[in-house]
């Protein structure tokens, strides 16, 4: 069977506050799916229910057709980081994996590889309680991969990584995907995702907002209506001939102007007629994060007056 996390009708209430509200979706193998949503949405909530750490009020989550406790061998299945400080500070990183090797069957060999498949060599032998909280994580990732699991559940796992750590995560993820397992990560950092998911699931006040393809949820946001960079020495002859025709024409740092309406061949002739030199003319898609704002902007919990 392949690898599948299902999460069907889920939800969970904490006495008045329900967390997790009705959340139905699937992650298959052979791609990365991004799980996002603002501080509060039920991310980590639903991440700990298919786990088998909360019991649902309402609905199930299975992983290869089974609930998680069902699991007879839960570690070479399902690789799991949900929270990377839950490791018994007094050992070393080596016992540590070391001793989860041997509940269940999994060889010394294996420790040895994910220590250095985490870049954890020159501490494997430290007390984890002295760790660095991107070592931490690092650990985590490798507990998470011990069991060569086919299923991976990464909460936030570049919390706290060096730009060379996030790159590392990126490409993991990536790589594992491509040798068909199922990959489920979240993350705050948007630019990330993008780069890393093929596929979003984003959560808003406990209830799905989207599931889509990064591609699809973009182009079909508010914010990804048609817009173009557009550099001239005269914007004061360009910007009157277009007019109406852009809904708004905002001046960047680098002395250009993104034009908001139309595309850029319609730009393009409007220079012409007008006889305008044009130094760049660049059309630009809508970013992952600028598609998130727009789609959860009604669904923070904790607003800045910035962004009201």
């Amino acid at each position: 069977m392949a690898a599948v996390i299902e999460v069907d009708h889920l939800s969970k209430r904490y006495g008045p506050k329900l967390a997790v509200d009705d959340v139905s979706f699937v992650v298959r193998p052979g791609s990365v799916t991004g799980f996002l949503g603002p501080n509060g949405a039920g991310k980590s909530t639903t991440m700990r229910m298919i786990m088998g750490l909360d019991r649902p009020t309402a609905g199930r989550a299975t992983v290869n057709g089974k609930s998680y406790q069902a699991l007879r061998d839960p570690l070479r299945q399902v690789g799991a980081l949900l929270e990377a400080k839950a490791v018994h500070t007094g050992r070393s990183a080596y016992n540590h994996l070391l001793s989860l090797a041997a509940t269940h069957g999994i060889p010394k060999a294996r420790v040895h590889e994910v220590i250095d498949m985490t870049g954890l060599e020159s501490v494997a032998r430290k007390r984890v309680g002295g760790f660095s909280l991107g070592m931490g994580q690092r650990l985590g990732i490798a507990a998470a991969l011990l069991g060569d699991p086919r299923t991976l559940i990464l909460d936030e796992p570049v919390n706290g990584l060096d730009p060379d750590g996030v790159l590392w995560v990126r490409q993991l993820a990536r790589r594992l995907a491509a040798d068909g397992r199922t990959v489920f990560l979240s993350s705050h950092l948007m630019s990330e995702m993008a780069q890393t998911a093929d596929r979003v699931v984003v959560l808003g006040r406990g209830k799905v907002l989207a599931d889509a393809p990064i591609a699809e949820f973009v182009a079909g946001s508010d914010g990804g209506g048609t817009r173009v960079v557009v550099r001239t020495p005269t914007p004061d002859r360009l910007f009157p001939a277009i007019g109406t025709a852009a809904s708004a024409v905002t001046p960047r740092d680098d002395g250009s102007f993104l034009v908001v309406g139309p595309d850029a061949p319609t730009i393009g002739a409007i220079a012409a007629q007008a006889g305008v030199v044009l130094h760049e003319l660049t059309p630009m898609g809508a970013s992952l994060e600028e598609a998130y704002m727009a789609l959860t902007r009604d669904d923070v919990e904790y607003r800045s007056e910035g962004t009201r």
